[in-house]
């Protein structure tokens, strides 16, 4: 009796990769169909089912071996996992970030200003009393780098992180310098 090396190991190594990259196009695919990029969303989505349909059709062709299932299955795993680090990774479009602060914001806001994020301040009242609210725009890349601008002036600031689906950059009077938003740019 010999061992089916094909059939037992190279066919469900092929599912499994075919299935990683068809499951992490899908994910990779609805981050951009969240962000309204029509024509890269159907490429991907054509290029993703013509992958999957290609797995499927050898679990068909190949249905009395459970090892092809499970290669199968595991790649719809592996596959969702690869597609939020890919989208990680690459960080497409913007997000808003709020921080609010019950010390002065000066430091803070001049540190982010300095680097040339483009912010609005607003003084508030808080829970435990007067505080400043800052809201700036900035491209996902540059959200870990605010990160730890706001760590290393205000470790005790709050703040949230929110996906922005649209910007319109307006003139803004006095500004610095232009932020490079990469494939953005107008």
């Amino acid at each position: 009796m010999e061992f089916d090396l094909y059939g037992y190991v190279y066919l469900p190594l092929m599912i499994f990769v075919a299935r990683i990259a068809d499951v992490s196009m899908g994910t990779f695919r609805i981050i951009l169909f969240s962000k309204n990029r029509k024509l890269l969303v159907s490429a991907i989505a054509f290029v993703e089912i013509l992958i999957w349909l290609l797995a499927v059709r050898q679990i068909f062709v190949n249905l009395t071996n459970p090892i092809c299932y499970i290669a199968f299955a595991g790649g719809f795993s592996a596959g969702n996992f690869v597609g939020l680090v890919l989208e990680e990774r690459v960080a497409l479009g913007f997000c808003v970030i709020r921080i609010i602060t019950s010390k002065k914001s000066d430091e803070l806001s001049g540190v982010l200003t300095g680097q040339g994020f483009r912010l609005t301040r607003v003084p508030a009242k808080g829970a435990t009393g007067d505080v400043d609210i800052l809201f700036t725009i900035i491209p996902r890349s540059q959200l870990k780098k605010v990160k730890q601008i706001i760590k290393d002036c205000n470790p005790n600031a709050f703040y949230t992180v929110e996906d922005v689906k649209a910007i319109n950059e307006a003139p803004v009077v006095g500004r610095r310098k232009k932020l490079s938003y990469g494939m953005f740019k107008k």
